[in-house]
């Protein structure tokens, strides 16, 4: 008979992580970047837009299930989110800025995924075909001890995607997906365990995914999950006709634990989903295959998405691809086949949509997951390797951190210096010593968590993704500290709208100068995208209204595609072009100002 499972694991290397640690590494990783900052580019500002549009509204229920901005609906039909951004300003206390409240209310969402993402695999790992090898005199890891050295291998990975740096912390409805996404994992994983608990988190995370924007992911998962367990319930009937036949466990695997009713419950929760999402005219499916763009070729498409899926799951999709191999005789097993699923939904979401980044989001939990499951397999020298590499990459982005940040101080290196002086032209760089400290903590403690993953005596599963969670959550707290206004400088419309303000504050104060009669202070804007009116709106405080109403704005910007079309709105006897307004770190993102010439 051949081996049952690959993982040989003896109880000595299933020792727990400390709960203080693990919590401190996820704080460490989810706080920084909360404070000091604004919306960022381009689709953190244009959700918030939408939200503080919901939150100010007096249109009633109407307007809650039909946001607008300006008049504009969101590029891909989407509620809780903008639900919950909305809820988070209205809820939050009056010293609290509407943008800080939102993104409290979505770090707490990605506190969420990390806890969904644990228990996930904490039950996955629970499978009796996940468990590893019975010793012949005893000494092998404990059922319960050995699921939470793999959960706590799938949260490290999880952290150490690159993906989930800047995308986790924005708030957008990509992050909402993905704490819905995570959920109905968790809900699938663990309903023979705790069967209440997992049925709330199942129907709040497939409700949530479809009225998140994502429907048609949700429902493919809910179905797949559903003919999964079907699937893996006849093998296992068929397995216990013939107790003899023993390809069974090693092929097919099992999914016991699951009543004949699940399967329905959960295909059943999905459709009605579905429906829900019908009935409110939020269904939109718009498939864009690579080549499909005409200013893009097929080749340029391809390479893009094969940089992306190298990078934006690294470390995690490398273990991941081991797991499937090592554990290739139980691919329909509960503890492989879940997140697989959960992992090739969104990939073949990426692969046919424009929202490529943001779909292959929510194949991040599941990845990490695959990849926890590559631990127990690991040799030496691979382990090794997955040290040796990590270490050299997060602690060379550090030392790249600490340069330039070093350079923006003290003009030294020099060639730091202009690298930061033109890429953030204008930016007068500040010192801190509260921010100093917090980086130098962080950096001591890599220091010393290397000294501590290096030493011999380490036998913990989970030691291999100790480095790479601890590096990603030290790079992502450098620059969110030593970084941060540089990055807030570059990523943020506020120098733009603040030139603007100024701008028309110099033509309002001229105008009275001359005792010429000023007009209501609104502002005209033609082809003017989402971002740049939820900019304005927040940072200028601006009185913005379509240009299809010709009213009688004395300011108009334009946005640079619809230069060819002013003539068709406005003559230019009767407007004058005041100045470009450039966002210092992008020229494509600028907008010329006009003023209504003298009546």
């Amino acid at each position: 008979m051949s081996q049952p499972t690959p993982a040989i694991v003896a109880q000595s290397a299933v020792r727990r992580l400390p709960r203080f640690a693990l919590l401190l590494l996820c704080a460490a990783y989810l706080m920084p970047g909360l404070i000091g900052r604004g919306p960022w580019k381009s689709a953190d500002i244009t959700a918030f837009g939408y939200m503080a549009e919901l939150a100010r509204t007096t249109e009633g229920l109407a307007r809650w299930l039909d946001p607008m901005l300006l008049g504009i609906r969101p590029e891909t039909p989407s509620l809780l989110p903008y639900w919950i951004g909305a809820l988070a300003i209205k809820l939050a206390p009056s010293w609290i800025h509407p943008d800080l409240a939102v993104r409290i209310a979505f770090a707490l969402l990605l506190w969420g995924v990390f806890m969904a993402s644990w228990y996930a695999a904490y039950f996955l790992a629970r499978t009796p075909r996940a468990q590893p090898v019975a010793f012949a005199f005893g000494g092998e890891a404990k059922p319960t001890d050995y699921a939470r050295a793999i959960a706590d291998g799938a949260l490290l990975a999880l952290i150490a995607c690159l993906g989930l740096a800047q995308l986790g912390h924005e708030t957008t409805p990509a992050l909402a997906q993905l704490f819905f996404a995570t959920h109905m994992l968790y809900g699938v994983a663990a309903m023979p365990y705790q069967r209440r608990g997992a049925i709330f988190a199942l129907v709040i995370g497939t409700f949530g995914m479809s009225l998140s924007g994502a429907p048609t992911i949700g429902l493919t998962l809910g179905l797949g999950s559903a003919l999964l367990i079907v699937l893996g319930g006849r093998k296992a009937a068929a397995a216990a006709e013939n107790p003899f036949d023993t390809h069974y466990g090693e092929v097919v695997g099992d999914m016991r634990g699951y009543s004949a009713k699940d399967p329905l419950l959960i295909a059943g929760v999905a459709v009605l989903a579905a429906l829900l999402v019908i009935s409110l005219g939020l269904w939109h499916m718009q498939i864009a295959l690579p080549g499909s763009n005409p200013n893009k070729t097929l080749a340029s498409d391809l390479r893009s998405l094969a940089k992306l899926m190298l990078w934006f799951t690294w470390p995690a999709w490398p273990l991941a691809m081991w797991t499937l191999w090592r554990w290739r005789g139980q691919l329909m097993a509960r503890h492989v086949a879940l997140p697989l699923l959960f992992a090739l939904v969104p990939v073949a979401a990426t692969w046919t949509t424009d929202f490529s980044d943001r779909s292959l989001l929510l194949a991040l939990p599941a990845i990490s997951m695959l990849a926890a499951f590559a631990l127990p397999t690991l040799r030496r020298s691979v382990a090794a390797l997955v040290d040796w590499f990590t270490l050299l990459f997060f602690s060379s982005a550090a030392f790249v951190i600490w340069g330039y940040w070093i350079a923006m101080q003290t003009g030294f290196p020099p060639k730091m210096a202009a690298s930061v002086a033109r890429l953030t032209p204008g930016f007068i760089p500040q010192f801190s010593w509260l921010t100093l400290v917090f980086a130098l903590a962080a950096t001591l403690a890599w220091c010393w968590l290397v000294r501590w993953r290096t030493g011999r005596h380490q036998a913990a599963l989970w030691k291999s993704l100790v480095l790479p969670g601890g590096g990603a959550a030290l790079c992502w707290l450098l620059g969110t500290t030593l970084w941060l206004p540089a990055l807030d400088y570059a990523l943020s419309y506020a120098p733009q709208v603040r030139a603007v303000s100024e701008r028309i504050a110099q033509g309002e104060a001229a105008k009275r100068a001359d005792d010429q009669p000023v007009s209501q202070s609104c502002v005209t804007l033609l082809g003017v995208g989402r971002a740049h009116i939820a900019a304005l709106r927040y940072h200028g405080q601006f009185d913005l209204q379509p240009v299809a109403l010709r009213n009688s704005c004395d300011w108009m910007l334009v946005g640079p595609d619809a230069i060819a079309r002013v003539r068709e709105v406005a003559s230019f006897d009767q407007w004058s072009l005041v100045g470009t307004m450039r966002r210092p770190s992008s020229a494509s993102d600028d907008l010329l100002l006009y003023q209504r010439s003298a009546r």
